[in-house]
């Protein structure tokens, strides 16, 4: 039998509070974020990767601002002149990126 329990019930320790079922006899583990740990591996800024690679930000930004994963902080807006946005790339996303970029460079 399959129990599904909240976040919160089974961090307090209150998920069989106020049931009526037994506690199974067997252990029961709970995967807390394994599937997607994105928030906890290394963020790069912008000028982190324009320096590491030697590339401007700007060519950076352009690489980054539409792939999946980055954190987009701030606004998109058209209605400003300046575009009020903080990118932040996370280690896998920057690795993908590399393998992508040298493969292409690798089929010349």
């Amino acid at each position: 039998m399959l129990y599904t329990y909240t976040m919160q019930e089974v961090a307090d320790g209150n998920h069989y509070q106020g049931s009526t079922e037994e506690p199974p006899e067997r252990h029961v583990s709970v995967s807390i974020g394994a599937v997607n740990a994105t928030h906890i591996e290394r963020h790069y800024a912008v000028a982190e990767i324009a320096a590491q690679w030697n590339l401007s930000t700007d060519k950076v930004r352009e690489l980054f601002q539409n792939e999946p994963g980055v954190l987009v902080i701030g606004e998109r807006s058209p209605r400003h002149k300046r575009r009020y946005v903080t990118l932040r790339i996370p280690q896998s996303v920057l690795e993908r990126v590399h393998s992508r970029l040298s493969s292409k460079m690798s089929a010349w």
